[in-house]
């Protein structure tokens, strides 16, 4: 393989561009951070920030090969968006990893004393705001923080970005999605997992 030809492999998308657009992945807030503004493409004429579908492609990637580095079951995922449940179940029972998703009990990362207390190595987030507690416990312990972040979000505390719409059914059940198909694939696991498999019901 020559150096081009690697360099169009690590540059081919993992899905077609208009499915990223069908999802929705794109369409962030109509409030944007300072420390988003480097993964915004451009603002619509309605106010809303438009997210760099490259940015969260090459970031997806990076996230499965960051997270592959740990045992499954050592990677937690939370999520207390309602339209996140379902995917961030998915994609941890696909990979063999945790989910809590709902609302995070105070002191899940930190009390051990608690009845669901537990020891994450790594933590993937859905929205640094709604799952604010998650992130300030696993700041607490040291533990590296993945969080897929809106044009809005502020990322201080987070290791690693994954710059989406992180409120939308169908761009939550793209992120997870395929991030599961990537961390598969790094293992050498080939899947007949779907799209629709991570979709929420309405």
């Amino acid at each position: 393989m020559t150096e081009n030809e690697m360099e169009i492999e690590l540059n081919e998308p993992l899905v077609p561009v208009e499915e990223y657009l069908a999802a929705g992945i794109h369409i962030g807030t109509q409030q944007k951070s300072k420390d988003m503004k480097r993964f915004i493409y451009r603002v619509r004429g309605d106010g809303l920030y438009i997210l760099d579908i490259r940015e969260t492609d090459d970031r997806i990637k990076t996230a499965a090969r960051f997270l592959s580095q740990y045992e499954a079951p050592k990677i937690l995922v939370v999520t207390s968006r309602q339209y996140g449940q379902y995917p961030a179940r998915k994609f941890a029972e696909t990979i063999g990893g945790t989910a809590a998703t709902g609302r995070f009990i105070p002191g899940m990362l930190t009390n051990q004393n608690l009845n669901g207390y537990m020891e994450p190595e790594v933590v993937v987030v859905t929205d640094p705001i709604g799952d604010s507690q998650a992130i300030k416990e696993a700041v607490q312990c040291g533990i590296p923080i993945v969080a897929l972040c809106d044009t809005n979000n502020m990322t201080s505390y987070v290791d690693l970005v994954i710059p989406t719409n992180n409120k939308g059914r169908k761009a939550l059940s793209m992120v997870y999605y395929l991030l599961t198909r990537e961390m598969l694939r790094i293992r050498g696991i080939t899947t007949s997992l779907t799209l629709e498999d991570f979709e929420t019901e309405l």
